[in-house]
């Protein structure tokens, strides 16, 4: 049999593959893209980039009423967006399989929560599987499929960033090509009206049970012996922590299946030792459930609740051992993420800040205009929120707060949720500025195709959304686009819409410095004779700038010669290399 090394994503879009699903609908989300990026490279499965995932889920229950196995993946506040459909998919259960892909993001690599969605599967009574490596991704993303059919149900496969983004063995299977099952018309499965859903919560709550008995046999759920008095019960990215921290010093009952959870086969478990930890990350999901039924176990009064666990971790908390590793020294600076060089949301960040602004933030790489030196970011919530936040602000603060307040979103995440935060400014008559900033990309996890580029995920020309136009359908009638590297005429725009009487959208458009086709001017270098070291320049925050002997540097293997730092210098002495030679 044919084996690979390959990142857990890659191994879930091989199962899809192996399984014969037909349709997947994804919204790009760190850690979860290369799910969906990976199924692409299959062209028997139609893959596509969604504009949010609630959207991603709908299509994939459409794909599934229609006879097709579907899948939809995201990451953890992906959920959230796609939890309306979730909900209502589990009492409708499934024609075709479906299968729901979301990757949590312990110790918030790249997030703005740590949130468990083992949660969500508790509570929209779902099964939920969660593989410990690359082999079993595949694995349990063709059993999942399997389950949906058999027990009519959504079933959702829970990745964590380990899990992810690390790489293992892989054997390779063939696809299963698989029929489209034929659609019947059945408005009493399908049409939740009230009349219809009553009956089938009953139906769910039975599934949940048939679903338990199965999970009390699951070959997923395996007890591994050792002859030790400890037990250990985990799941995922924490089984393998405790199996490389413990070894063969204690028993494990490792759990494919994290909801719902057996009964019978943790007592027995919990029965044959005599002392018990259950290892998990973020929420006692696994705890709750061994107390509910009575088992004395070692929990989270040992283990932390917050941030990503580890072998060393796990080493020090059961064995009481402290491993030895190397310092730093305390002095060493730290290097915080950083907007690249020639980034076009630099200069924006830069006038906002220049202006005193209120700046209403959104999710995207741009959210670093928060850091310093820029400084120029107050709030973000979630995706969208940039927009519905900022009308809220200046209704609760007034017109005078409304003419130093802006909302900076995104054009993906505009696409995504920003666009009904804009139709609720024009429609509510709110006097608010929004800066859509668009880089021509989803520039925040790797350069993922979008509804505004024209571009599909398998890189065929498609409509893209016309941004100004849609300004203008919801009711905008001040929508100006402006070149972000021009600064003079950025800031003089931001005027004078921060000034108008009505609701207003600047269009900051400059495709992302790392896009390949992005053609760039030569570096920029510093005339040290007339420098006189203010370091003005390095308010812009550019990691191509820094200062050695009390002049400014640029940095010629960093510098992409975007000239925003040029405006910056009072003595002029930023210029060209042809210049300075």
């Amino acid at each position: 049999m044919k084996k690979e090394l390959m990142l857990g994503n890659e191994a879930v879009a091989r199962g899809l593959y192996e399984a014969g699903a037909r349709v997947v609908s994804s919204y790009p989300g760190t850690p979860s893209t290369e799910i969906t990026e990976a199924a692409a490279s299959y062209e028997e499965i139609y893959c596509e980039w969604a504009p949010n995932e609630k959207v991603a889920m709908e299509v994939a229950a459409g794909a599934s009423f229609g006879g097709a196995r579907s899948f939809c993946g995201m990451k953890h506040v992906g959920l959230n967006v796609a939890a309306d459909p979730l909900f209502t998919m589990s009492y409708i259960g499934v024609n075709g399989g479906m299968v729901i892909g979301v990757a949590d993001d312990p110790g918030m690599h790249s997030s703005q929560n740590e949130q468990d969605s083992r949660r969500y599967a508790k509570a929209a009574k779902v099964p939920m599987l969660e593989p410990a490596d690359s082999a079993e991704c595949r694995d349990f993303a063709k059993l999942a499929f399997s389950l949906s059919e058999e027990f009519d149900t959504p079933v959702i496969l829970r990745l964590t960033t380990r899990i992810a983004h690390s790489r293992s063995i892989v054997p390779l299977g063939e696809r299963e090509e698989r029929p489209l099952l034929p659609y019947e018309k059945a408005p009493q499965k399908n049409v939740m009206l009230p009349a219809f859903a009553k009956p089938k919560h009953v139906r769910v709550e039975e599934r949940t049970r048939a679903l338990e008995e199965w999970a009390e046999a699951a070959e997923i759920n395996r007890v591994e012996r050792h002859g030790s008095r400890i037990g250990v019960i985990a799941a995922g990215a924490c089984y393998q922590y405790a199996r490389e921290a413990l070894g063969d010093a204690a028993d494990y009952l490792k759990l494919g299946m994290v909801h719902p959870l057996p009964s019978r086969l943790l007592k027995e478990f919990a029965a044959s030792v005599d002392r018990v930890y259950v290892i998990e990350e973020l929420d006692p999901v696994i705890e709750e459930h061994c107390r509910m039924l009575g088992i004395p176990v070692t929990g989270k009064e040992l283990f932390p609740l917050c941030g990503e666990f580890s072998q060393n971790l796990v080493r020090r908390l059961v064995a009481g051992e402290e491993p030895e590793l190397l310092h730093a020294p305390e002095n060493l600076p730290a290097r915080p993420p950083v907007m690249c060089c020639g980034c076009p949301h630099r200069g924006v960040f830069y006038l906002l800040k220049k202006l005193k602004c209120y700046v209403s933030g959104d999710i995207g790489c741009y959210t670093l205009g928060a850091s310093a030196p820029l400084s120029a970011m107050d709030t973000c919530v979630c995706m969208g929120a940039s927009v519905s936040a900022l009308h809220g602000f200046n209704k609760a603060r007034g017109e005078e707060a409304a003419k130093r307040a802006v909302a900076v979103i995104g054009d993906s995440t505009f696409a995504h949720s920003g666009m009904t935060g804009l139709a609720d400014i024009a429609y509510n008559r709110s006097n608010s500025v929004v800066v859509v900033l668009d880089n021509s990309i989803t520039g925040m996890t790797g350069h993922q195709q979008n509804p505004t580029t024209g571009i599909t995920i398998r890189g065929e020309a498609t409509t893209a959304i016309d941004l100004e136009a849609l300004c203008r359908a919801v009711g905008i009638r001040r929508v100006r686009v402006c070149d972000p590297y021009d600064l003079k005429a950025m800031e003089a725009a931001l005027r004078e819409e921060l000034a108008a009487d009505e609701p207003s959208v600047i269009i900051s458009r400059r495709p992302c410095a790392l896009l390949k086709f992005v053609k760039h001017a030569p570096p920029l270098q510093v005339d040290a004779s007339r420098c006189i070291g203010c370091k003005s320049c390095l308010g812009i925050g550019c990691p191509a700038i820094s200062f050695r002997e009390k002049k400014a540097v640029i940095d010629q293997t960093q510098c992409v010669g975007c000239g925003v730092c040029t405006g910056l210098c009072p003595k002029q002495a930023i210029l060209s290399g042809e210049a300075v030679e």
